[in-house]
């Protein structure tokens, strides 16, 4: 199955203006034959805290822009929302999964907020894993700072063949992103997509640096300083094939 991440910027706190430009981006992404397409964290407002004016509901207008891009391309569509159910308790930042058909049919709430910038100070953390299968691939969804807690990886890989990180991860720590992407891929066994956005946001700067890596830990893609779409093929036997050749998970404790 192709993947593909999109590689973009973001205007600051204007879900409206960003989904307008990413329209055409999704439409190339889908264009490449990507079965699997994703966008960023928070892809349509920038990882602010201001929850009063960014938060949505489930169904609320980031979403239904997933949806709808989804259903016009017959693809599998995810990003990260902030989104707030109504329950009274802080919003989640929620990877929302939209399947070709337009319907939602994931949500993976960020079990680790991001506390050296706040983020538990304005976002609930998630509770529950969550691996779907798409199109005969094993997806597991995480979310940016996520990436840094090897043992969330560990207790999915046996069911997963791919994860996917969407983040918003600032060019302070950009080698920490690079080297944990691949770190995750080699001792998982698994394919890592990440997904980084490129610009100025909330005073920090992003580079980019996604990346989509295969069970070995070699780039199969990876992107620069600037807006692009990354594609590369991605295989469950591949994944068989490496655990069967090189069986180090089984030792594991």
């Amino acid at each position: 199955m192709k993947v593909a991440a999109i590689q973009h910027d973001v205007v600051w706190e204007n879900a409206e203006a960003t989904c307008a430009r990413l329209v055409p981006q999704v439409a190339a992404a889908a264009a490449t034959g990507a079965r699997l397409v994703v966008l960023t964290e928070m892809f349509s407002t920038g990882f602010s805290m201001n929850t009063g004016a960014i938060a949505e509901p489930g169904d609320g207008p980031s979403t239904r822009w997933l949806q709808a891009n989804a259903r016009e391309h017959a693809v599998w569509l995810a990003a990260s929302i902030p989104i707030d159910d109504g329950s009274g308790r802080k919003p989640a930042n929620t990877l929302t999964l939209a399947d070709p058909t337009g319907e939602v049919a994931a949500r993976y709430e960020k079990i680790h907020p991001f506390t050296y910038s706040g983020e538990h100070e304005h976002y609930r953390a998630g509770e529950s894993f969550v691996t779907v299968e798409v199109e005969g691939v094993r997806a597991t969804f995480f979310v940016c700072y996520d990436l840094r807690f090897a043992d969330e990886f560990w207790a999915t890989a046996d069911g997963t063949d791919l994860y996917v990180v969407p983040a918003n991860w600032p060019d302070t720590r950009r080698r920490h992103w690079q080297q944990l992407l691949v770190a995750r891929a080699i001792e998982n066994q698994a394919y890592v997509l990440g997904c980084n956005r490129v610009g100025q946001g909330g005073k920090l700067t992003y580079v980019g640096d996604s990346r989509i890596i295969d069970p070995m830990g070699e780039i199969l893609a990876a992107g620069a300083h600037t807006e692009t779409i990354l594609t590369a093929e991605v295989d469950p036997a591949v994944v068989t094939k490496v655990r069967e050749r090189f069986p180090f998970m089984q030792d594991r404790r």
